[in-house]
């Protein structure tokens, strides 16, 4: 179900999905350059620890730091909240009252852009929803796509990978934790979870509790593109997160577009993974766990 907003909606820039103490909402707040700064100085240092004879952990280490650099130089040049505050973006709300679950994504910014969106993956049941890797854990349950601007909005549903998250206490789960366990079942290759996480590097995550409920946030690059326009070997996909469980199983909204058209784009992926929320399941709710194998 979908549902245009009746008024214009400004666009925070919450770049980084930087948390900081005493915020309320979805605490997801603008970056600060220095905390950058801070990070980058920090990777520097692990990254020189090491001997120069080249190994596995070095070059390991020299890509994500490149990886990061890349991402740093894209957020220096990002314009600030004030800089938005006068741009205005229309948008609609989306609802799946079989997965029971809710977001806002942006439909037109007034005398400058319309948004071209195709509703690739209609809502449907865990049991019968495409699987993002071979032992089918993680599955897409939704998706919407831009083709003009390379911007694709999903939702997946999979359990937690034990691995990372070993307690059953989600109050006790660390942020960067709950996005290596999505990440790790994210992948159409026959590999193992850290051959699937190293395709990807997560830059920002942090956790907030809305209405009684936690989201986990995370931002992260993947090192391909799913584009046959996009052939550099300097091009990635920048995505952002937002995570939450409910009934042993974890909810994820993930959008993204291709790295160069970050800078335009991501202020407004940002809007539409902090508008993320669970709602109270209706008649129409399917649970996860119920027939779990029912593909019709």
């Amino acid at each position: 179900m979908v549902v245009l907003s009746p008024s214009l909606l400004p666009v925070p820039t919450l770049h980084c999905f930087r948390h900081e103490s005493g915020s309320t909402g979805s605490g997801m707040l603008s970056h600060k350059n220095s905390n950058y700064i801070r990070r980058f100085h920090e990777k520097i240092t692990v990254c020189c620890s090491f001997d120069s004879k080249p190994t596995s952990q070095n070059v390991l280490c020299r890509r994500d730091l490149l990886l990061f650099a890349l991402s740093s130089s894209l957020s220096a040049h990002f314009p600030s909240s004030g800089c938005l505050a006068s741009e205005d973006v229309r948008t609609a709300s989306f609802v799946d009252e079989i997965n029971s679950y809710t977001y806002s994504y942006p439909v037109e910014q007034p005398s400058k852009k319309i948004f071209k969106w195709v509703e690739s993956r209609k809502p449907e049941r865990y049991s019968s929803a495409a699987p993002l890797s071979p032992d089918a854990r993680l599955r897409i349950v939704s998706e919407r796509v831009d083709f003009a601007d390379n911007l694709i909005i999903s939702v997946s549903i999979g359990p937690p990978n034990i691995q990372f998250l070993k307690s059953k206490d989600k109050k006790t789960w660390a942020a960067k934790d709950v996005a290596d366990s999505v990440l790790s079942d994210k992948s159409a290759l026959r590999v193992t979870s850290s051959q699937r996480m190293s395709e990807s590097s997560v830059l920002d995550a942090h956790a907030s509790e809305i209405d009684g409920e936690l989201y986990w946030y995370y931002e992260y690059l993947v090192r391909k593109s799913p584009t046959k326009s996009a052939q550099e070997a300097n091009l990635y996909r920048h995505y952002v997160a937002s995570t939450a469980e409910r009934e042993g199983y974890l909810y994820s909204l993930n959008a993204s577009t291709l790295s160069k058209e970050w800078t335009e784009m991501g202020p407004f992926l940002e809007q539409t993974v902090a508008s993320f929320r669970l709602l109270p399941p209706t008649d129409n709710y399917v649970p996860p766990y119920k027939d779990p194998w029912r593909f019709w």
